[in-house]
């Protein structure tokens, strides 16, 4: 029966985005961005059927809020402990396969660490050249330890131009490269305030997976 409420497809998912802060529809759904709309809500009822999640109206603009129930933050360890065995155990090769900026810029935004960039407002510009046009374009913007996504201009001066490959970035945020690294390959540019540039493998704060080491090649010893 718990296999049943847990290994629906998405549900692992779903939870890791209300484990880690998203209470919103529009929230968790930035964080699967591959899954529809309409499956989602289903996924959301069901939790909520099987006491893992509750609804409670939104303070900050009509709507709900998704909240976790002591039973659903009783599966944290087992959603980490799934996040780790991915990271040390499923191909670096088949995790860079079929990247999403989307999911990527999101996950970099929750979990960026403000404290050694300037006190002052930061906007970083983050270009991914390799894809179409609607997705190549994306800023971080820091103020006040709150930090924002945005997929338009914010029309703030930008402190740091990081443009690169998706592939490049997504292999950093994952741990499996560092931002000098790629740099130093050709595949990172960053333009900008030397300071945040210098300070960015800090700041960016990397995947809560990204210590994992791979142990792929001790499958078969």
């Amino acid at each position: 029966m718990a296999a049943e409420v847990f290994c629906t497809r998405w549900t692992a998912l779903v939870l890791r985005e209300v484990l880690c802060g998203s209470t919103r529809f529009n929230d968790i759904r930035r964080g699967v961005p591959r899954m529809s709309p309409t499956l989602l809500s289903k996924r959301l009822k069901e939790l909520k059927k099987a006491g893992i999640i509750y609804t409670r109206p939104s303070k900050v603009s009509g709507g709900v809020d998704y909240v976790l129930t002591s039973a659903g933050e009783d599966l944290r360890p087992l959603v980490m402990s799934l996040g780790a065995w991915g990271q040390r155990w499923v191909e670096s090769s088949l995790s860079l396969k079929n990247l999403d900026p989307s999911l990527l810029m999101w996950d970099m935004r929750r979990h960026l660490d403000p404290t050694p960039l300037p006190e002052k407002r930061c906007t970083i510009h983050f270009e991914y050249p390799e894809l179409e046009t609607a997705r190549r374009h994306w800023w971080l913007v820091i103020d006040q330890g709150t930090v924002d996504l945005c997929l338009i201009d914010p029309g703030h001066e930008v402190d740091l131009a990081v443009t690169g490959s998706l592939h490049a970035m997504t292999a950093i945020w994952m741990g499996l490269s560092t931002v000098e690294k790629e740099a130093e390959a050709g595949a990172l540019d960053l333009a900008g305030d030397p300071a945040i540039a210098r300070s960015m493998q800090k700041w960016l704060g990397l995947s809560p997976f990204a210590k994992e080491k791979s142990r792929v090649d001790a499958r078969a010893a």
